[in-house]
């Protein structure tokens, strides 16, 4: 478990299953252009369980990690994050994130954003962190830079959204 302030990330457990899910269809709309595989696995809470079931799976193969953001103040789920693309031999990890609506752009997710950043470079011992991302999303590309990530390129054409379409992504790279 790692803490941030007052958040608390925790690797995803079937015990999340309900709240996880709210927070899910609580953002399903915004979520569902730049996270549709999460988006399109979690359209019931049977599917969301396997959905959990399966990252735990993947998480005792150390070959993708899944972490909610919970508001110890209330309890409320208030983010997701994700490691995935993850290259031991280097080691380097591609991060996936995204908070409620109800919590962006309220000043938490930096101090979120940094601290899952700190652990996984000094507790899970990545040297490399990447994340992809559109241009339009602004507040990512800004979190990036912000927690130490500097833009190293576009890939072109790396990324098709749920209604189809094939777009850029914006590559930022963060070491240790």
């Amino acid at each position: 478990m790692i803490n941030a302030g007052q958040f608390l990330i925790k690797p995803i457990d079937i015990d999340d299953l309900a709240p996880f899910y709210s927070m899910i269809e609580r953002n399903r709309e915004r979520l569902k252009a730049f996270f549709p595989g999460t988006v399109s696995r979690t359209l019931t809470q049977e599917a969301t369980r396997n959905f959990i079931l399966e990252n735990n799976q993947k998480r005792s193969e150390k070959t993708y990690f899944s972490f909610v953001v919970i508001n110890t103040e209330n309890q409320d789920f208030v983010g997701y994050l994700d490691l995935k693309n993850i290259v031991w031999d280097l080691p380097k990890a591609e991060m996936g994130f995204f908070m409620d609506e109800m919590y962006a752009h309220k000043g938490f997710t930096t101090q979120i954003f940094q601290a899952f950043c700190d652990y996984c470079m000094k507790e899970m011992g990545f040297i490399k962190l990447f994340l992809r991302t559109h241009e339009s999303n602004t507040s990512a590309c800004h979190l990036a830079q912000k927690c130490g990530f500097q833009l190293e390129g576009t890939i072109r054409n790396d990324h098709r959204t749920t209604d189809g379409a094939v777009v850029d992504l914006l590559y930022f790279g963060k070491i240790t």
